[in-house]
């Protein structure tokens, strides 16, 4: 982003049956098409697990028996395809299994991430809001546009609302990040809108579990990526020709690549943005644990760099002050009404556009954090099955990419995909609402506790 651009203004939701009918007959076509050679690994099967619980949880709904809000893990970009499929395929199919009476169509509403449209284009912003999606800034403290539509959608709207408790992908389907707290307090907000309102449902949020399977894991093919991200780091390549024992081959050559990109990393922040990173070796450590903690260190001077730039205090866990400085970034670059833009002079819009550019080479610092946000040294050593290592090995890729200057890398397809979708126990918020109503305390307590309660419902569906 070379240039200052008009605000970012919101989206609001306009959903339109026939594009949401238009997008679920395509489902199958697309999902089929990720694995053309320009697009993500392709996703042949999807595996619903518990799901009678969501059929029977979306005829209370449209009975009006219940307001329901789906967390549902947001891991990484093909998720979408899996949920759209769940709830316009199989709940249906179920339904009519059981002999349940569903009103179609059976949907949701979504939040999305208003940054999306800025890499993806306006189309897209176009799409979502076309079928029932609200776009979210997720670093302000309160977007209040969007915070109102969607307390309106909770009580009012015509589906449940669909919502990604962790904030932001991972990567990696075994490794659910701290939960933002929004989801329990969307909940909350909502059970108090409808007491105010003399309204008898009960308000549930079920979480949702998504994990993905390589149906026939394609070791060549991993061996091919590394080998390119070995030359992109000028290392000598060690291609495998053995296929015994493939994990014990791998893994080295995974950790040559993380040390190399750490010292270099290290080095960067070391020699151009004058920051001291200490000696963090210790007795007793493994190297795969002393990497952990040296990635930890880099993540952490990284976001310091750029809270400097944009006068931000170090406040948060890291997905926290991501958010900041997204946010912070984008008010540098989305400034004004699209007339106040006409009016200003040729050194006036010179001069933002200047600080638009900076602010953006300045995001590259929280965009390389993202990267490796759930990364650690022993995910792999824990479990060295496929899925981790080619997780592991793609988040390198978009790391390498960035850093080249790539800003939306293409990842390199390793082969199909099922992906299994696990409907967790529903947790009624009215059953918790009285203890929530008693004082500022015991609201924020019952949002950390039902935070809790999520989080550990989605690592217990991982298998």
């Amino acid at each position: 982003m070379q240039r200052a651009q008009p605000k970012l203004d919101f989206i609001p939701p306009s959903f339109n049956p026939h594009i949401l009918r238009l997008v679920n007959w395509s489902l199958p076509i697309l999902q089929r098409l990720r694995l053309q050679p320009w697009l993500p690994a392709g996703i042949s099967k999807i595996e619903t697990v518990n799901r009678e619980t969501l059929v029977n949880l979306y005829h209370q709904f449209q009975s009006g028996k219940i307001r329901l809000i789906l967390a549902f893990r947001h891991c990484e970009v093909d998720d979408p395809l899996s949920g759209l499929y769940l709830l316009s395929h199989t709940i249906p199919k179920i339904a009519r299994q059981q002999g349940v009476t569903l009103k179609a169509p059976i949907h949701s509403h979504f939040m999305y991430d208003r940054g999306m449209t800025i890499w993806a284009g306006d189309w897209l912003g176009w799409l979502f809001a076309k079928i029932g999606g609200v776009p979210v800034h997720r670093g302000k403290n309160l977007d209040l546009q969007a915070i109102k539509k969607i307390r309106e959608l909770l009580i009012d709207g015509q589906f449940p609302l669909v919502v990604a408790p962790e904030g932001a992908t991972n990567g990696h389907s075994e490794i659910v990040s701290p939960l933002e707290p929004g989801v329990a307090q969307l909940a909350f907000w909502c059970a108090e809108d409808l007491a105010k309102a003399n309204r008898v449902e009960s308000v549930i949020v079920v979480p949702i579990n998504i994990q993905y399977h390589y149906i026939n894991p394609q070791w060549s093919k991993l061996d091919r990526l590394l080998c390119k991200l070995e030359n992109d780091c000028g290392l000598s390549t060690q291609a495998v020709i053995s296929t015994e024992k493939p994990e014990e081959l791998y893994y080295p050559r995974l950790l040559r690549l993380g040390e190399y990109l750490l010292s270099e990393m290290e080095q960067f922040y070391s020699c151009f943005y004058h920051r001291h990173l200490p000696d963090l070796a210790q007795d007793g450590i493994s190297q795969e644990e002393n990497l952990t903690l040296r990635l930890q260190k880099l993540l952490d001077i990284s976001l310091q760099v750029g809270e400097e730039y944009f006068g931000l205090q170090k406040k948060g866990n890291i997905i926290e002050r991501c958010r900041r400085l997204e946010e912070a970034g984008w008010n540098y670059i989305y400034r004004g009404e699209p007339t106040e833009f006409k009016n200003l002079s040729p050194v006036q819009r010179g001069l933002r556009d200047w600080i638009a550019a900076e602010a953006d080479l300045r995001m590259l610092n929280m965009r390389l954090v993202e990267s490796f946000v759930a990364v650690t040294g022993t995910h792999i050593q824990e479990k060295p099955c496929f899925e981790r290592f080619a997780e592991t090995t793609l988040i390198l890729f978009d790391a390498i990419a960035r850093i080249k200057g790539t800003k939306n890398p293409r990842r390199p397809r390793l082969g199909w995909r099922k992906s299994r979708v696990t409907i967790g126990e529903p947790i009624n918020i009215s059953d918790r609402f009285s203890t929530y109503q008693k004082n500022r305390r015991g609201a924020k307590q019952s949002v950390a506790r039902l935070t809790q309660d999520l989080q550990t419902a989605l690592e217990a569906m991982i298998i």
